[in-house]
């Protein structure tokens, strides 16, 4: 997890807030507008692309940072997998007290429901990474 960590130490943390934060008051306008309002889901959803930018765009550029950066988006990029998990725990983490509080769903029901948006993060967060595992073997010396 402190890889994981650490590749996400450079992440776009402004850009990734800004947008989940603009989808989710847009899903929420629009759903205002349509007569379907559901602020869980719009919190939910900007949730999930902050999650999503954050990671993505940690690994997008793995020559960028200093040393210990690079490392260990580098090993992101070599093990998808395992670097997806550390951004769909927060997900989860960040989704259990919004479904808990504003869903008004059961301890149990909440943490189903932020485990499911987690798995989706995971899903496409690792996914991704493995079609960017091309520009972690090219940044290495040799190309190994």
């Amino acid at each position: 997890m402190s890889l994981a960590g650490a590749a996400l130490r450079g992440a776009p943390w402004k850009a990734a807030a800004v947008t989940g934060g603009a989808v989710a008051a847009t899903s929420l306008g629009l759903g205002l507008l349509t007569g379907s309002a559901d602020l869980t889901w719009a919190v939910a959803v900007g949730i999930g692309l902050f999650s999503l930018i954050a990671a993505i765009g940690s690994i997008s550029k793995p020559d960028i940072g200093d040393r210990v950066t690079r490392q260990a988006r580098l090993w992101a990029l070599r093990h998808p997998w395992r670097f997806s998990l550390y951004p769909a725990l927060g997900s989860a983490i960040l989704l259990y007290p919004v479904q808990l509080v504003l869903d008004r769903e059961g301890v149990f029901g909440a943490a189903l429901d932020a485990l499911q948006g987690g798995v989706v993060v995971y899903l496409i967060t690792a996914v991704v990474a493995l079609t960017l595992k091309g520009r972690g073997q090219t940044s290495l010396p040799g190309g190994r």
